[in-house]
Protein backbone atom coordinates (compact mmCIF):
# COMPACT_ATOMS: atom_id res chain seq x y z
CA UNK A 1 0.00 0.00 0.00
CA UNK A 2 1.65 3.24 -1.08
CA UNK A 3 1.49 6.01 1.54
CA UNK A 4 -0.83 9.27 0.52
CA UNK A 5 1.91 11.26 1.76
CA UNK A 6 2.07 12.59 5.80
CA UNK A 7 4.91 10.51 6.96
CA UNK A 8 5.46 13.58 8.37
CA UNK A 9 8.08 12.68 11.47
CA UNK A 10 10.73 11.39 8.38
CA UNK A 11 9.73 14.32 6.21
CA UNK A 12 9.17 17.77 7.89
CA UNK A 13 11.69 19.92 10.03
CA UNK A 14 10.96 20.73 13.40
CA UNK A 15 9.07 23.46 14.11
CA UNK A 16 7.68 23.24 10.70
CA UNK A 17 3.41 23.74 10.69
CA UNK A 18 2.28 20.93 8.20
CA UNK A 19 -1.29 20.44 7.43
CA UNK A 20 -2.97 16.78 7.08
CA UNK A 21 -5.33 16.53 3.91
CA UNK A 22 -5.78 15.04 0.91
CA UNK A 23 -4.41 16.93 -2.09
CA UNK A 24 -6.83 17.45 -5.09
CA UNK A 25 -4.51 16.60 -8.07
CA UNK A 26 -6.88 17.23 -10.54
CA UNK A 27 -6.82 21.34 -9.14
CA UNK A 28 -3.06 21.15 -8.75
CA UNK A 29 -2.74 19.82 -12.36
CA UNK A 30 -5.50 22.39 -13.58
CA UNK A 31 -4.08 25.27 -12.19
CA UNK A 32 -0.52 24.74 -12.60
CA UNK A 33 -1.63 24.44 -16.52
CA UNK A 34 -2.96 27.73 -16.92
CA UNK A 35 -0.62 29.80 -14.88
CA UNK A 36 2.81 28.07 -15.15
CA UNK A 37 3.06 26.72 -18.32
CA UNK A 38 1.01 29.55 -20.00
CA UNK A 39 5.10 31.34 -19.11
CA UNK A 40 6.57 28.49 -21.00
CA UNK A 41 7.49 24.65 -21.09
CA UNK A 42 11.05 23.15 -20.99
CA UNK A 43 13.18 22.61 -24.27
CA UNK A 44 12.44 18.83 -24.84
CA UNK A 45 8.44 19.40 -23.81
CA UNK A 46 8.35 22.07 -26.82
CA UNK A 47 10.55 20.06 -28.95
CA UNK A 48 7.95 17.26 -28.71
CA UNK A 49 5.61 19.69 -29.29
CA UNK A 50 6.86 20.69 -32.46
CA UNK A 51 7.45 17.00 -33.74
CA UNK A 52 10.90 16.36 -33.00
CA UNK A 53 12.26 13.09 -33.30
CA UNK A 54 12.70 10.94 -30.70
CA UNK A 55 16.59 11.25 -31.48
CA UNK A 56 16.47 14.79 -30.88
CA UNK A 57 14.60 14.41 -27.61
CA UNK A 58 17.02 11.78 -26.15
CA UNK A 59 20.29 13.82 -27.36
CA UNK A 60 18.90 16.66 -25.92
CA UNK A 61 17.53 14.90 -22.41
CA UNK A 62 20.87 13.99 -21.79
CA UNK A 63 22.33 17.63 -22.25
CA UNK A 64 19.85 19.03 -19.87
CA UNK A 65 21.12 17.03 -16.83
CA UNK A 66 22.72 19.70 -14.10
CA UNK A 67 21.90 22.06 -16.70
CA UNK A 68 19.44 25.00 -16.93
CA UNK A 69 16.78 24.64 -19.45
CA UNK A 70 18.33 28.15 -21.51
CA UNK A 71 21.89 26.47 -21.70
CA UNK A 72 20.34 23.16 -22.91
CA UNK A 73 18.05 24.99 -25.32
CA UNK A 74 20.88 26.47 -26.77
CA UNK A 75 23.49 23.57 -26.71
CA UNK A 76 20.79 21.78 -28.48
CA UNK A 77 20.63 23.92 -31.61
CA UNK A 78 23.65 24.14 -32.21
CA UNK A 79 23.89 20.60 -31.86
CA UNK A 80 21.16 19.60 -33.80
CA UNK A 81 22.71 21.54 -36.87
CA UNK A 82 25.57 19.55 -37.00
CA UNK A 83 24.09 16.06 -36.33
CA UNK A 84 20.61 15.65 -35.95
CA UNK A 85 20.72 11.53 -36.71
CA UNK A 86 22.90 9.07 -34.84
CA UNK A 87 24.57 8.04 -38.14
CA UNK A 88 25.81 11.32 -38.53
CA UNK A 89 26.92 11.65 -34.71
CA UNK A 90 28.60 8.80 -34.60
CA UNK A 91 30.93 10.43 -37.14
CA UNK A 92 31.23 13.93 -35.42
CA UNK A 93 34.69 14.28 -33.53
CA UNK A 94 33.96 14.31 -29.95
CA UNK A 95 35.87 17.30 -29.85
CA UNK A 96 33.33 19.04 -32.67
CA UNK A 97 30.36 17.72 -30.19
CA UNK A 98 32.22 19.33 -27.01
CA UNK A 99 32.51 22.79 -28.71
CA UNK A 100 29.38 22.43 -30.03
CA UNK A 101 27.07 21.25 -26.51
CA UNK A 102 29.51 23.92 -24.21
CA UNK A 103 28.93 25.21 -21.52
CA UNK A 104 26.48 22.18 -20.70
CA UNK A 105 27.30 20.63 -17.36
CA UNK A 106 29.57 17.91 -18.06
CA UNK A 107 29.91 18.19 -21.46
CA UNK A 108 33.13 16.48 -22.56
CA UNK A 109 32.16 12.73 -20.87
CA UNK A 110 28.34 14.12 -22.46
CA UNK A 111 29.87 14.78 -25.78
CA UNK A 112 31.52 11.17 -25.46
CA UNK A 113 28.03 9.53 -23.93
CA UNK A 114 26.05 11.08 -27.70
CA UNK A 115 28.90 9.38 -29.73
CA UNK A 116 28.61 5.96 -28.15
CA UNK A 117 24.95 5.83 -27.91
CA UNK A 118 24.75 6.80 -31.32
CA UNK A 119 27.24 4.21 -32.39
CA UNK A 120 25.06 1.79 -30.66
CA UNK A 121 21.78 2.79 -32.22
CA UNK A 122 23.33 2.44 -35.82
CA UNK A 123 24.94 -0.50 -34.93
CA UNK A 124 22.12 -2.35 -32.80
CA UNK A 125 19.15 -1.04 -33.54
CA UNK A 126 19.28 -0.08 -37.33
CA UNK A 127 19.66 4.10 -36.57
CA UNK A 128 16.33 4.37 -34.52
CA UNK A 129 15.77 4.72 -30.80
CA UNK A 130 14.26 1.95 -29.29
CA UNK A 131 10.67 2.74 -28.24
CA UNK A 132 10.72 0.55 -24.88
CA UNK A 133 11.77 1.16 -21.36
CA UNK A 134 13.64 -2.25 -21.50
CA UNK A 135 15.69 -1.35 -24.78
CA UNK A 136 16.23 2.27 -23.47
CA UNK A 137 17.60 1.05 -20.85
CA UNK A 138 20.25 -0.70 -22.29
CA UNK A 139 21.58 2.25 -23.63
CA UNK A 140 25.16 3.43 -21.54
CA UNK A 141 24.13 6.46 -19.47
CA UNK A 142 20.54 6.25 -20.07
CA UNK A 143 18.13 5.59 -17.00
CA UNK A 144 14.66 5.48 -15.60
CA UNK A 145 14.30 9.44 -15.63
CA UNK A 146 15.57 9.49 -19.54
CA UNK A 147 13.64 6.45 -20.53
CA UNK A 148 10.21 7.52 -19.18
CA UNK A 149 10.12 11.23 -20.95
CA UNK A 150 11.77 9.78 -24.00
CA UNK A 151 9.26 7.44 -24.13
CA UNK A 152 6.54 9.85 -23.40
CA UNK A 153 7.47 12.82 -25.07
CA UNK A 154 9.42 10.34 -28.33
CA UNK A 155 6.66 7.96 -28.95
CA UNK A 156 3.36 9.57 -27.22
CA UNK A 157 3.61 6.53 -24.91
CA UNK A 158 2.58 6.38 -21.13
CA UNK A 159 5.45 6.95 -18.54
CA UNK A 160 6.34 9.22 -15.83
CA UNK A 161 9.17 11.14 -15.68
CA UNK A 162 10.72 12.19 -12.50
CA UNK A 163 13.79 14.18 -11.88
CA UNK A 164 14.64 16.14 -8.80
CA UNK A 165 11.61 18.59 -9.65
CA UNK A 166 9.02 15.91 -9.67
CA UNK A 167 10.37 14.09 -6.82
CA UNK A 168 11.00 17.27 -4.35
CA UNK A 169 7.15 19.09 -5.73
CA UNK A 170 5.63 15.78 -5.23
CA UNK A 171 6.76 15.38 -2.07
CA UNK A 172 6.49 18.86 -0.42
CA UNK A 173 3.10 18.80 -1.58
CA UNK A 174 2.12 15.97 0.65
CA UNK A 175 0.41 13.80 -2.73
CA UNK A 176 3.48 10.93 -2.34
CA UNK A 177 6.29 10.28 0.80
CA UNK A 178 9.18 8.97 -0.67
CA UNK A 179 12.87 9.34 -0.44
CA UNK A 180 14.00 8.63 -3.73
CA UNK A 181 13.21 9.43 -7.65
CA UNK A 182 12.71 5.54 -8.07
CA UNK A 183 10.19 5.60 -5.36
CA UNK A 184 8.19 8.60 -5.95
CA UNK A 185 7.89 6.92 -9.92
CA UNK A 186 6.43 4.00 -8.37
CA UNK A 187 4.19 5.58 -6.07
CA UNK A 188 2.77 8.17 -8.96
CA UNK A 189 2.29 5.04 -11.00
CA UNK A 190 -0.02 3.63 -8.26
CA UNK A 191 -1.68 7.01 -7.37
CA UNK A 192 -1.57 9.61 -10.69
CA UNK A 193 -3.88 9.21 -12.85
CA UNK A 194 -3.40 7.74 -16.36
CA UNK A 195 -4.23 10.91 -18.03
CA UNK A 196 -1.78 13.20 -16.39
CA UNK A 197 1.25 11.08 -16.92
CA UNK A 198 2.66 12.20 -19.94
CA UNK A 199 2.39 16.01 -18.78
CA UNK A 200 3.43 15.56 -15.09
CA UNK A 201 7.17 16.74 -15.95
CA UNK A 202 6.53 19.15 -18.16
CA UNK A 203 4.28 20.65 -15.17
CA UNK A 204 6.18 20.17 -12.06
CA UNK A 205 9.88 21.21 -13.97
CA UNK A 206 8.38 24.39 -15.20
CA UNK A 207 6.82 25.08 -11.55
CA UNK A 208 10.44 24.21 -9.76
CA UNK A 209 12.07 26.11 -11.81
CA UNK A 210 10.44 29.36 -11.43
CA UNK A 211 8.30 29.15 -8.35
CA UNK A 212 8.49 26.12 -6.24
CA UNK A 213 12.13 26.21 -5.96
CA UNK A 214 14.27 23.79 -3.71
CA UNK A 215 15.56 26.56 -1.27
CA UNK A 216 12.88 29.31 -0.03
CA UNK A 217 10.66 28.77 -2.66
CA UNK A 218 8.42 31.58 -3.73
CA UNK A 219 5.19 30.75 -1.72
CA UNK A 220 3.47 33.73 -1.84
CA UNK A 221 3.53 33.75 -5.67
CA UNK A 222 2.60 29.98 -5.80
CA UNK A 223 -0.97 29.21 -7.37
CA UNK A 224 -1.29 25.92 -5.89
CA UNK A 225 -0.55 27.26 -2.16
CA UNK A 226 -3.88 26.86 -0.87
CA UNK A 227 -3.62 22.71 -1.50
CA UNK A 228 0.25 22.42 -0.48
CA UNK A 229 1.06 20.71 2.42
CA UNK A 230 4.71 22.49 2.34
CA UNK A 231 6.25 19.45 3.90
CA UNK A 232 9.82 20.37 4.49
CA UNK A 233 9.81 23.80 3.77
CA UNK A 234 11.03 26.01 6.46
CA UNK A 235 12.06 28.74 5.11
CA UNK A 236 9.86 30.59 1.74
CA UNK A 237 9.18 33.83 -0.11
Amino acid sequence: MINAGYDLDRNASPGVNVKKRGLDIDKVVRRLQETVLAEGVPIVSRMAAEGYSPFAILASTLLSLRTKDEVTAAATDRLLKLADTPGKMMHLPEKAISRAIYPVGFYRNKARRLREISAVLVENCGGAVPDSMEELLKLKGVGRKTANLVLSLGFDKDGICVDTHVHRISNRLGYVATRTPEKTEAALREKLPKKYWKIYNTILVAFGQKICRPISPLCSACPVSDCCDRIGVTRSR
